[in-house]
């Protein structure tokens, strides 16, 4: 099969969303499909990418919305020319924006479906990016939503937070679509890929002792993702216990307004920042940690908490649908239903120890439901399904028993 995906995010870029794109171009391929890549070009001068005949990147420019994020103007007939070079037979679009629009508008130019897939809770982003967004009504949102999402031909969900929110009766009820979730590389993320030497190295220079017990957090340093208040946390908790530090891996928005949180509090030395780190190296700080922590309510299906599971992390996270096939209460982890609700989850991991280690492990057999190989036999069939359907309409069960027959393949 001869596949396009199109994303308005993509490396040196670290998000969600480029991780899916990066691994499922990788299954894909190892599954033998021919994959090519629509994206946005980078203005990062410091990162270099090797020529790749497979990846077409668009003039772009910088986007309001967040911290390495792009707009992309791609030139349609340009487009649609990779494309028939290419021979491709469906695109999968992983943005609803620029290029997800001009993926609907190739599609038809070429006569090819075009599907896509649901990564972002649009209501929980706007308004800290719209000039004046709290003032926004939510219902123009929702309508904006539905807009751009109604013109794809099928939809891919990537938990039940998002299959409750598109097939509601206010978004797309009538859409076709299946749940699929997101994948994580175990190839990339096992702890042999770290040795006690690199990690006693990565603890001392961040300052951090044998004996102290790490909390982490991974992703964009951006206040839609509760960062402050979760730093509200975790000055507490590190307070409360002298073996306890935190550590914020990644760059955003409000990086500065944390640190400065952070150094006022007086736990500058407790609650460290590293910045943006490179996405193929990220999994070290996982290895050097032994608690995963987020307090967002923006999620979709998180990566980085299938990150961590899969590295043997138990997670205290709140209490967010998104998290309902990932984390199990008491079991690998615990949800809270209140950020103050937090601290006696995080003291409970930091006092035992064994405890810990035993929620991890079980944290990493759950990873297990979600490697990339089961994720590229769903999306397969999901794309099979699709092709055999087009261009009449599809239903949602068809897509749902496609999806589900290859579980049991």
């Amino acid at each position: 099969m001869n596949i396009a995906l199109f994303s308005d995010s993509y490396l040196p870029t670290k998000s969600g969303v480029v991780t899916v794109v990066i691994q499922l171009r990788k299954i894909l391929e190892e599954m033998g499909h021919h994959v090519v890549i629509v994206t946005v070009s980078s203005n990062d001068k410091d990162y270099e990418e090797e020529p790749d005949p497979n990846i077409m990147r668009v003039m772009s420019i910088l986007s309001p919305l967040g911290e390495g994020q792009y707009i992309g103007f791609p030139h349609r007939k340009a487009v649609a020319k990779f494309l028939q070079k290419n021979n491709i037979q469906i695109i999968h679009s992983h943005t609803e924006f620029f290029l997800g629009q001009m993926a609907v508008i190739v599609g038809k130019m070429l006569d090819i479906p075009v599907v896509a897939t649901t990564h972002t809770m649009w209501e929980d982003y706007y308004r800290y990016y719209l000039f004046m967004g709290e003032l926004i009504p939510r219902r123009l949102v929702r309508k904006m939503v539905k807009t751009m999402y109604k013109k794809f031909y099928a939809l891919i969900n990537v938990s039940k937070k998002a299959h409750d929110y598109f097939t509601s009766p206010f978004c797309l009820p009538k859409t076709p679509s299946a749940i699929i979730p997101n994948a994580i590389d175990t190839q990339k993320f096992i702890g042999s890929h770290v040795t006690e030497e690199d990690k006693v190295a990565l603890r001392k220079s961040l300052g951090i002792a044998e004996t102290d017990r790490v909390i982490i957090c991974v992703g964009r340093v951006v206040e839609e993702k509760r960062v402050i208040e979760l730093a509200d946390v975790l000055i507490r908790v590190v307070r409360g216990r002298d073996n306890a530090k935190a550590l914020f891996v990644g760059s955003g928005g409000a990086l500065e307004i944390l640190k400065e949180k952070v150094s006022e509090a007086g736990v500058a030395d407790k609650i460290l920042f590293t910045g943006f780190i490179d996405w193929r190296k990220v999994y070290a700080y996982y290895a050097i940690s032994n608690i995963y922590v987020t307090a967002s309510l923006s999620e979709m299906h998180s990566m980085t908490v299938l990150e961590a599971l899969s590295l043997g992390l138990p997670a205290v996270c709140r209490r967010d649908t998104s998290f309902s096939d990932t984390i199990f209460h008491g079991v690998n982890g615990y949800f809270a239903d209140s950020d103050n609700a937090m601290d006696s989850y995080l003291y409970a991991l930091i006092d035992n120890p064994e405890m810990c280690s035993q929620m991890g492990e079980k944290g990493r057999e759950i990873s297990k439901r979600f490697t990339l190989e089961k994720h590229g036999k769903r999306t397969v069939a999901f794309y099979n399904a699709v092709l055999s359907a087009w261009p009449q309409k599809i239903q949602s069960k068809t897509l749902e028993g496609a999806v589900k027959s290859a579980d049991q393949n």
